[in-house]
């Protein structure tokens, strides 16, 4: 019997570990992360965006992490990434997700109005879970980091790191109480998408994720984990990180690979055999991160 997505967030945290969360468009994408997850035992998390969503369609996005979980009987699953109104978390839950997520600040919600929707998704995939018989999760957001999992030229306009601009321990109480989310995304360093340098311009604030889990009472999940140090990453999950996002390094190494197999073979035609390689190249940046996120050496 596989766990829960609340059980392994739990367990995570226990161990100060982090669960890896990575993005897909296609099947290819999909094999990669498991095969990386797979092979080094541990649970994963998939998700989609409302444009990944829209691309591979919600529905069939659930029958395919179902199909995984169940022929593998293995802890695999799927979250509804950036939703930005309640409609699309919604049609998330109605679909069959393990979890969704309102981003009230990618759309630049006033704190009230963000609470107001998020609790509104709550309400919502708490209901579901009584009539479904299963433990669906809301994620809430609080401070903007950006909305584009894509390589950039300079920080995203509107994305602070001042400690003024970052997440405050104060917001984010107020915020779990009022809304009764399960995780909460914060600013704290981090940003979405990743420059050109591969590098991003500030380290995370590792105390104030300490100082906003223990004024948080829920897990903190971190967006944006493109282009963050290894040292950044040990240093928040031991200070209170349960998940981190990845999607533009997946999508970069994708690419790559596939541009690499239609220049030494212009004539191949055959997609499972030029999409070969984008596979293993997904599956090797996803093993790297769930290494560093699990402390396997």
């Amino acid at each position: 019997m596989v766990s829960t997505l609340r059980e392994v967030i739990t367990e995570a945290r226990t161990k100060k570990t982090a669960i890896g969360h990575f993005n897909i468009s296609n099947l290819e994408g999909l094999w990669g992360v498991f095969h990386a997850a797979q092979a080094l035992n541990v649970p994963v998390i998939i998700g989609t965006s409302e444009g990944e969503r829209g691309f591979i369609g919600a529905k069939q996005a659930v029958a395919l992490i179902k199909s995984i979980r169940d022929e593998y009987d293995y802890p695999i699953y799927l979250n509804a990434d950036h939703c930005y109104s309640f409609e699309k978390v919604q049609e998330a839950i109605d679909a069959g997700y393990d979890a969704a997520i309102f981003d009230g600040n990618g759309t630049k919600l006033s704190f009230d109005d963000n609470v107001q929707t998020t609790k509104k998704c709550v309400e919502y995939a708490r209901e579901a879970s009584k009539k479904q018989g299963r433990d669906i999760l809301i994620e809430g957001e609080i401070g903007f980091i950006g909305t584009s999992s894509k390589i950039l030229d300079a920080i995203p306009e509107g994305v602070s790191f001042t400690p003024e601009d970052l997440t405050k321990p104060e917001e984010i109480s107020a915020f779990v109480k009022h809304t009764g989310v399960d995780l909460v995304a914060p600013a704290v360093g981090n940003m979405h998408g990743m420059l050109a340098s591969g590098h991003n311009p500030k380290h995370l604030d590792v105390k104030r994720i300490e100082n906003l889990l223990e004024a948080a009472h829920v897990p903190l999940v971190l967006h944006g984990g493109s282009g963050t140090s290894d040292d950044d990453f040990r240093a928040g999950i031991a200070a209170g990180i349960s998940i981190v996002h990845i999607n533009t390094e997946i999508r970069v190494a994708y690419r790559k690979a596939l541009m690499i197999a239609l220049q030494e073979d212009p004539d191949e035609i055959a997609p499972y055999k030029f999409l070969k390689g984008a596979v293993q190249a997904v599956q090797q940046v996803v093993t790297d991160r769930l290494k560093l996120f699990s402390n396997i050496q």
